[in-house]
């Protein structure tokens, strides 16, 4: 069926349709699934009204681009056709369907290099090997994948939220004062992809959108906190702004190898 002759409605009060929002992972394998459940419902659907229509025996009946036909003739009526003449018999209704929870995984690795004079770190290469089950569309996932771990990347080395410590006040609350991650901030990103299908839905896709950022944070930080060990810090928390990347270094070397990691509690309220 061409796609200019469909049209998707996520929310209508008119017909009691309930749309989420694109949201935890799940915009594929929900939409996707019910999407591919209801199509082959129709199509089951039309093959009774095709064999009927055709005067032939269902089993004698094929689906192919959009049309009917009876094996091995020309003889086919369309299913557009099919939907004109019969209002209603082809409507479908899956707000039962279920899909299940997928659990998408990968591996990322992260070389950085710090700067001990400044404190400024440098992602200086970036691998990613994602399994987000069977792949849709390639590039959407791809861009996932870059858009997430950048995101990530600035959250480590950049994104922190300054408040003025008598009045609460917000210090820096545009981006004339807070970071915005560019692309170049993660130098030489090779993404790679090891696909293992799910069983939970009948795409066999898993989530991809949060995939990127779950996994460059720990790896980045970790990588981060690798390099530093060298100079003597055993502890540092995020952000690794050059600021406090630098002021760990010097606290190390005066004998204090804890001093950017967060307080420990003493006890529990």
């Amino acid at each position: 069926v061409p796609m200019e002759s469909i049209r998707l409605r996520t929310a209508d009060p008119d017909m009691q349709l309930v749309g989420n929002p694109t949201g935890g992972s799940r915009s594929l394998l929900g939409v996707g699934s019910v999407l591919l459940m209801a199509s082959q419902e129709v199509v089951r659907k039309g093959l009774a009204l095709a064999a009927e229509e055709l005067e032939a025996a269902p089993a004698d009946v094929e689906f192919l681009e959009g049309r009917y036909r009876i094996k091995g003739t020309d003889r086919e009526v369309a299913l557009a056709a099919l939907a004109s003449k019969h209002p209603g018999r082809l409507d479908v209704d899956l707000k039962e369907k279920k899909v299940g929870t997928t659990f998408p995984n990968g591996c990322h690795i992260a070389e950085v290099e710090i700067e001990v004079e400044t404190g400024s770190a440098e992602i200086v290469r970036y691998v990613a090997c994602d399994d987000a089950g069977n792949i849709i569309n390639h590039q959407i996932v791809e861009g996932q994948m870059q858009g997430g771990i950048t995101q990530g990347a600035g959250h480590i080395f950049g994104e922190q939220a300054i408040y003025d410590p008598d009045s609460g006040q917000l210090l820096n609350g545009s981006f004339m004062d807070y970071p915005m991650p560019r692309a170049l901030l993660v130098n030489n990103l090779t993404l790679l992809d090891h696909p293992v299908p799910t069983q939970t839905n009948p795409l066999g896709a898993k989530g991809v959108g949060e995939a990127g950022v779950t996994g460059s944070m720990p790896c980045l930080m970790n990588a981060v906190l690798d390099a530093l060990r060298s100079a003597g810090v055993t502890h540092f928390d995020m952000p690794a702004t050059p600021q406090r990347v630098w002021r760990a270094l010097r606290a190390a070397k005066a004998g204090d190898p804890r001093a950017l990691a967060v307080a420990e509690l003493s006890g529990h309220s």
